[in-house]
């Protein structure tokens, strides 16, 4: 996989994120978090989706800022589901929250380039 395509890239992280919370035993507390995860993990994709579909250099950048928001979030129901699971599904969560760290990291950057463009343009 190209870690430079980041529509493939946010896609594949979202089937992983599915595919994951599919081998969870699902309880009272793991499916709430499950159903928050999948949302969280999956829109990173679609949110790069609609990005790349902008009206505008605003509409993109806000749509940026999104992917960079439901990387974060989804770190967050990662972490959570971490107190949930056994030791063996741990190494695999490592993974999907190593992947979502990154993405937060070059969504994070692209919104300050864009930031930092416009206010070069101001002066």
């Amino acid at each position: 996989m190209n870690n430079f395509d980041l529509e493939e890239r946010t896609a594949k992280f979202g089937e992983n994120i599915i595919k994951f919370c599919k081998t969870i035993f699902k309880d009272e507390i793991t499916r709430s978090i499950i159903d928050q995860l999948v949302r969280s993990g999956t829109s990173v994709g679609a949110n790069y989706m609609e990005a790349n579909a902008a009206s505008s250099d605003k509409d993109f950048r806000n749509k940026i800022y999104i992917c960079k928001k439901e990387a974060q979030e989804t770190k967050h129901w990662l972490r959570m589901l971490s107190q949930c699971i056994l030791e063996d599904k741990k190494q695999e969560l490592r993974k999907l929250w190593q992947e979502a760290q990154e993405l937060t990291l070059i969504f994070g950057k692209a919104v300050s380039t864009i930031d930092n463009k416009k206010e070069k343009l101001k002066d």
